[in-house]
């Protein structure tokens, strides 16, 4: 089998993360750092994957159910050990070659993945170190080349003299290797050194020494090296995505004129003309059209919203909004709502699992659950769909151009028929033909001198 394929490691504890979590499940802009490198080697062709856990393993295989093969390290003795534990893996893609991961360097992208692979491929490297350029280097293995440019070594930050620490170049962690040969490689390296661990760069001094050819491939990405030990750094590395993000929307076309508060996932699609406002949070899986203004202080999460689309102090989560329409303040759209055209929806409104055709208007203080609601219906203030009972959830299904008055109950199953319309302070409970005005509410009694003979207030104190 001789497929290409990536082995990465992920078993660290991160100790300095102080979590419960491995570290490679800490986020970036929403999602694990394990992911984002995940994604990147899938998007450079990469299809068989080994990830090598160690620290909670459970929880990591888990997440990666029937993504990535996993094998455990249950002893955590360096990066060259985590690798044999994917000694298998590797062998079985003899003939190929196998890229070495950091699970904790989210930025490492496909295209740096893909040209390094052709780097190695075209010099006949039996290994390919990937390395870039950085303002500031300390702390990082140091890429050595002689006067030809040529890679010699690695040398780490505590064994690099003067001259050595002057190097910008630095190691990113990610290697490729011929397959056959890094098995091989894996078999030499020891841990003879002091802290009785096996490392993966010393296969690029055992390889140098065999005469195999070994190089380095610098990536212009200079973020391709960046991880986190911390929660300061994982903060930095979240503001380098995120500002990423919104520079490259922007110059798509997009206002974000206070981009300070505007998190928004970099696979978010978002249309030219389109406002994005203070306090925005947009997830995974959304997708904006154009001349829309999307904010302040909304949330959004696998919602597509269309064209011309005004959503103010928002949350909507799994949802659809069609052109024009205009929601807000304080609108919740749970899952498996769709928001037709021009469709409005006003303060404190919460729909869910429901249809709301174009031109209907739900203007403050409602709740729609499990409904189907036709075009140009109107909504009173106060109305409430019933929908659970307590064991089942029902359905109401309201006509075209129905009027639903103020403090309306709905109790679900009923139908309100077209051009239908129910008297405030109603409960229904039984459909209305269209065209029907329903009125369900008690006759009004007064009782003559009631307060008088009850005294029902508290003593008032001023």
């Amino acid at each position: 089998m001789a497929k290409n394929c990536v082995v990465i490691l992920a078993g660290g504890e991160g100790t300095r993360m102080k979590s419960k979590k491995p570290k490679v499940m800490a986020e970036i802009i929403f999602k694990p750092m394990i992911d984002r490198v995940m994604e990147s080697a899938m998007g450079a062709g990469i299809e068989d994957i080994c990830v090598v856990t160690g620290y909670r393993a459970e929880v990591l295989e888990a997440h990666l159910a029937g993504r990535a093969q996993t094998v455990r390290q249950e002893q955590r003795l360096g990066t060259g050990h985590a690798v044999m534990q994917a000694m298998d893996f590797i062998k079985a893609h003899s003939g190929g070659n196998v890229l070495i991961l950091a699970g904790d360097a989210p930025f490492m992208d496909s295209r740096t993945i893909r040209e390094a692979l052709e780097a190695h491929v075209n010099n006949r490297f039996v290994q390919t170190v990937i390395s870039a350029k950085v303002d500031d280097p300390f702390g990082y293995g140091r890429i050595v080349r002689d006067a030809d440019g040529n890679f010699t070594a690695i040398v780490e930050q505590a064994s690099a003299d003067v001259d050595t620490q002057k190097i910008r170049e630095i190691n990113s962690g990610a290697m490729w290797f011929d397959a056959d040969t890094l098995c091989d490689l894996l078999g030499r390296i020891d841990n003879k050194n002091s802290k009785g661990e096996y490392y993966l760069t010393d296969t690029v001094h055992i390889a140098l020494s065999m005469g195999l050819r070994v190089g380095a491939y610098a990536a212009d990405n200079a973020d391709a090296v960046l991880g986190a030990n911390t929660r300061v750094q994982l903060h930095e590395l979240n503001e380098i995505l995120r500002k990423k993000t919104l520079e490259k929307l922007m110059l798509e076309g997009v206002s974000i004129p206070c981009t300070s508060s505007v998190i928004i996932d970099p696979d978010v699609k978002v249309g030219a003309d389109t406002v994005i406002l203070p306090g925005t949070i947009i997830k995974e899986d959304c997708a904006i059209g154009e001349d829309c203004v999307i904010g302040p202080n909304t949330v959004l999460y696998k919602t597509k919203v269309g064209n011309g689309v005004t959503l103010n102090a928002v949350q909507a989560e799994e949802a659809e909004v069609k052109d024009n329409a205009n929601l807000g303040p304080f609108v919740h759209l749970r899952p498996n709502t769709v928001i037709g055209e021009h469709v409005h929806c006003g303060n404190f409104v919460e729909v869910k699992n429901s249809v709301i055709d174009h031109h209907t208007s739900v203007s403050h203080l409602t709740y729609v659950g499990d409904s189907d609601v036709g075009s140009g219906v109107n909504f009173g203030c106060g109305v409430v769909t019933v929908n659970f009972n307590g064991k089942t959830k029902n359905r109401c299904t309201i006509g075209n151009d129905a009027f639903i008055g103020c403090n309306t109950n709905l109790i679900a199953p009923v139908t309100i028929g077209d051009r239908a319309y129910t008297a405030a302070g109603s409960t229904i409970t039984d459909d209305v033909p269209s065209d029907a005005l329903s009125i369900a509410r008690e006759r009004q009694t007064n009782k003559e001198d009631w307060v008088k003979k009850t005294n029902p207030y508290r003593e008032k104190k001023y």
